[in-house]
């Protein structure tokens, strides 16, 4: 069974992933950050930093698209198979407001007659297969049934499901009894995605669910670096590998920004999880959030590292 590196908005770019593998390892596929294709069908100089190959040499990426629109969907696609891209994954899931709004991310599962219509001119003229990463439906879970009915009536090559619902955010549980029925129902194979904490977490899930493609990692393996090879056992945690992490890190995003101070910008978005994984740091963690500059910063995620102990894994409070 895989392990994967779920994308997350902000913290898993090509810079993180790239420092996330040198050090820890462990993630068998790493999935990018969304890129959400406009009518001008063009790349941003950011979606480029994030997704052409050199940037990601020696990482099993999967690139994310976020898209209502199958002309722009396939678009896409299709320039990412130009690069190299073996498959692509749709986002179905993304529970923001502004996403959803427009109709994309979760919101596609809000309208079930345009979301068959959009999938099905997308599989038709796939140039390559097609994930998805969803949740269970807008405000209830009994909406996935007839979300799933659709999902099964395409070649998806392989479906994530998150399974909570848009309104539940990543406050409530995942809603762990819908998720074993769809393991019954579902006719493409599966993975799962949310509320992995720990490697004991993650290990649950592999063996109450042996049929399952993959398990897919996020805000718990951004609090804990080293889940994945916990949950491999062929690594453990240790103070040393974290700081070198942190500083290659640090240095990666001054060097693409230009500036330490957006550096130091960037890491909080990290440290929102991080500080998880340290005992007694609810104040260091404050002094992190307002730090002004990047002296400030790394004054205070220095005095983390020296001062608070380093937990088995992270409290996963979020």
């Amino acid at each position: 069974m895989l392990i994967d590196f779920a994308p997350m908005e902000g913290i898993t770019g090509a810079a993180f992933r790239r420092c996330h593998k040198k050090y820890f390892g462990g993630i068998d596929r790493y999935y990018a950050p969304f890129i959400s294709p406009g009518g001008d069908h063009v790349f941003t100089k950011r979606d480029k930093l994030e997704i052409y190959p050199e940037y990601n040499e020696g990482i099993d990426l999967v690139p994310q698209l976020m898209a209502k629109n199958a002309e722009d969907f396939l678009w896409a696609a299709g320039e990412l198979v130009a690069m190299g891209y073996k498959s692509v994954n749709l986002n179905a899931g993304c529970p923001s407001g502004t996403v959803t709004a427009k109709g994309k991310g979760a919101g596609l599962l809000a309208d079930l007659s345009a979301l068959d219509a959009f999938l099905g001119e997308i599989f038709e003229k796939a140039p390559c297969p097609i994930s998805v990463k969803t949740r269970l439906g807008m405000n209830e879970p009994e909406e996935f049934w007839a979300v799933l009915e659709i999902y099964n009536k395409y070649p998806i090559s392989e479906l994530i499901i998150h399974p909570r619902v848009r309104r539940d955010f990543y406050r409530e549980k995942p809603r762990m009894d819908y998720f074993s029925a769809a393991v019954e129902k579902a006719k493409m194979p599966l993975s799962f995605n949310g509320g992995i904490v720990s490697a004991d977490d993650c290990r649950k899930i592999m063996n109450s669910f042996p049929v399952l493609e993959a398990v897919m990692l996020g805000q718990g393996i951004v609090a804990d670096p080293f889940l994945a090879g916990k949950v491999k056992r062929i690594a453990k945690a240790n103070l040393q590998t974290l700081k070198e992490f942190h500083a290659e890190l640090f240095d990666s995003y001054a060097a693409q920004f230009q500036s330490r101070n957006n550096a130091a910008g960037r890491m909080k978005e990290f440290w929102n999880y991080f500080i998880q994984l340290f005992g007694d740091s609810e104040k260091l963690g404050k002094a992190i959030k307002k730090a002004k500059n990047a002296e400030e910063f790394l004054a205070a995620a220095e005095r983390v590292f020296s001062e608070k102990p380093l937990l088995e894994c992270s409290a996963g409070k979020w």
